[in-house]
């Protein structure tokens, strides 16, 4: 199998996806706080900040506005869910130690794995995730000491390429389930992209995946699973049937920042005998979202200690993860932004009065839309980011 046409059509690949996301967009409902505001656009394009300066960098969070801010939250939380609305392409980089008979083994592995919602019906989204490894790996397989006299042919210490592709496709409704719960199943597909023997598994695999989330405040909760069954297998290659679990719980604080806890296990059932089945790495992650001019990123640096695998399987590895973020669209916060049938019903008893930058609510038993004096006993606050533009008194009603 020739390397470079392969990694060059998964370069095209990559360059493509990345220039189709942008003008890719979510269609869930805009959402809004307690004050009517919407919260569910995007960064504002005309708050621009530098990145990492001493004025505006405060515990890895860039100043901003009430309303970034919310979407900042609101993006962190996206992102600690596996089938959110959320188009992100994660760059996560690995590097894992203590592999083969010397334990002095290392491998490098980048996944690129971009992540894309797709609306398919009023009630079902389809959520695609692909991982493309590539991988650089030195002295897994390589024995020491092996003396001359046996005439063995030189080592292979290290191999550089590709590995097999994973795609999942997960079908999820719009609405959750019993008790509040995200979840999604499909399809898995492992493709045998491997350009080295020892990079990939020389099968065509499949089998079915699932995922359930719990979302409550900053927590998140969930795990991820999917069974593969070889069903094309290469000429001299074993036969695949490997078991993957991914269980995570991850706390968003409020300046954005997500603390994450998780397993990626692996059980290969079809391991040789006296040899451990399950890898079980656990694995410890800090995840910070920033933006670079206009464009959301998230940052994410963790740590891995392997509690069980394979004879001559890593002890520990660390992590680093660079993902691009492409909110939905909505309509920009406004006096006079549009807002869903939702939106309208549930605040059918608030009013804004943007004039002077104000944010007021009525009682409960005013029902009819009315122009109201400014005597009227209101219940008003300062809208943050809007000042007053006008000395007249108007309330609009949504």
């Amino acid at each position: 199998m020739k390397q470079a046409p392969i990694v060059l059509g998964v370069a095209v690949l990559t360059l493509g996806i990345l220039s189709v996301v942008p003008g890719s967009r979510a269609t869930e409902p805009l959402d809004g706080d307690a004050n009517g505001n919407a919260t569910g656009e995007p960064f504002a394009a005309d708050k621009g900040l530098p990145f990492l300066t001493t004025e505006n960098f405060s515990f890895g969070a860039v100043t901003e506005s009430s309303a970034e801010a919310a979407e900042a939250d609101k993006l962190a939380k996206q992102l600690a869910n596996p089938i959110s609305s959320l188009i992100s392409v994660p760059f996560q980089a690995n590097e894992d130690f203590g592999y083969g008979p010397s334990h002095n083994g290392y491998k490098f592995t980048l996944n690129i794995q971009p992540v894309i919602p797709i609306s398919i019906s009023r009630d079902w989204n389809l959520i695609l995730r692909t991982i493309f490894p590539i991988v650089s790996q030195h002295d897994l397989f390589y024995v020491e000491n092996v003396p001359k006299r046996l005439n063995l042919p030189a080592q292979n210490r290290s191999q550089d390429g590709l590995s097999d592709t994973l795609q999942s496709f997960f079908f999820s409704p719009e609405k959750r389930g019993p008790f509040g719960l995200i979840w999604g199943v499909g399809p898995a597909l492992l493709y045998p992209t491997g350009t080295h023997p020892f990079l990939g598994t020389g099968t065509f695999s499949m089998g079915p995946t699932v995922v359930i989330v719990k979302q409550a405040g900053g927590l998140t909760a969930g795990g991820l699973m999917n069974q593969l069954w070889s069903v094309a297998i290469e000429e001299d290659r074993k036969s695949v049937s490997q078991l993957y679990l991914q269980p995570f719980v991850a706390y968003t604080m409020r300046t954005h920042t997500t603390f994450v806890l998780s397993s990626e296990t692996t059980a290969n059932w079809n391991s040789t005998p006296g040899n451990a089945k399950w890898t079980i790495p656990l694995i410890f992650q800090i995840n910070q979202i920033l933006k670079i001019g206009k464009q959301p990123i998230s940052v994410q640096i963790g740590g891995k200690y392997y509690a069980d695998s394979p004879r001559y399987g890593p002890d520990w590895g660390v992590r680093f993860n660079l993902t691009l973020l492409y909110p939905k669209a909505g309509p920009k916060p406004g006096p006079m932004a549009e807002r869903s049938g939702k939106d309208r019903r549930a605040s059918k008893n608030e009013f804004d009065g943007w004039h002077l930058g104000l944010s007021c609510s009525r009682p409960m038993a005013i029902k009819k839309r009315q122009n109201l004096e400014p005597q009227a006993a209101l219940a008003c606050a300062p809208i943050p980011g809007v000042s007053a533009i006008g000395a007249g008194l108007r309330f609009h009603f949504f």
